[in-house]
């Protein structure tokens, strides 16, 4: 069962050492992001399962240690999903995390988690709406206390210097989107038109999905602790519990 979930964007402009000069125009959203994962931990969960878009070569399961990075991004920063249960084993993982995962990885390791076991699954844009569904009954039939933390973000095209330029559908996209998330709407989250996602140039919108098939029966609440567009890109903050 889904005892607890949290959704945060994922720009690696969220970690400081990426931002750099720019980090504070972020620092509402990374507080919002800290106040969610505690909201997790408070859940007890017995398995913390990180959900974020992917690329065609990261998509799949990413065991728990597996090493992500921000060199990608000019910063000389590494981080890792979790602890590394395998360094002795030698059974690490050899792919690295996306950076959507990569980004969990620095708020988990930022906030000291250490409250359950985690693992990451990268998930494709294009994956459709009802198998993301099936993947979130099938991540919650795995174990009696399942927490999920969301990656994503919503539309990149609010403003004329947004990297998808202005689309005038993109702001009533978003604001569905941070009311639905805000709301724990578990039908409405399942409605979001897939096409237009893409059209907008949505990250979150497969991983909210997922998180969508998740929640179906466990009755939980929502809470909107942020949402804005620094940047022309759709941020979001939302908690399920």
């Amino acid at each position: 069962m889904l005892v607890a979930a949290a959704v945060c964007p994922c720009p690696p402009l969220l970690v400081p050492d990426v931002a750099a000069g720019a980090a504070p125009e972020l620092a509402a959203a990374r507080a919002a992001c800290t106040d969610a994962l505690g909201v997790l931990a408070a859940a007890r969960p017995d398995r913390l399962v990180v959900v974020g878009p992917a690329e065609q070569s990261a998509r799949g399961p990413h065991p728990e240690g597996t090493r992500g990075s921000f060199r990608g991004f000019g910063v000389d920063l590494d981080v890792r999903l979790g602890r590394d249960r395998h360094a002795d084993a030698g059974t690490a993982s050899e792919r690295e995390l996306p950076p959507s995962l990569a980004v969990a990885a620095w708020l988990l390791e930022r906030t000291g988690w250490s409250d359950a076991p985690i693992e990451g699954l990268g998930v494709g844009e294009p994956l459709e709406a009802e198998r993301c569904i099936q993947t979130g009954r099938d991540i919650v039939a795995q174990a009696d206390r399942v927490a999920l933390l969301v990656m994503g973000d919503a539309s990149a095209c609010r403003t004329l210097k947004a990297p998808g330029y202005l689309d005038e559908r993109a702001a009533p996209f978003d604001a569905e989107v941070a009311r639905a998330l805000g709301a724990a709407d578990v039908a409405a989250v399942k409605a979001l038109d897939a096409e237009l996602a893409y059209e907008l140039k949505v990250s979150g919108r497969a991983p909210w999905q997922v998180l969508a098939g998740a929640a179906e029966g466990a009755g939980l609440g929502g809470a909107l602790l942020y949402e804005d567009a620094p940047y022309g890109v759709g941020y979001v903050v939302a908690t399920w519990s």
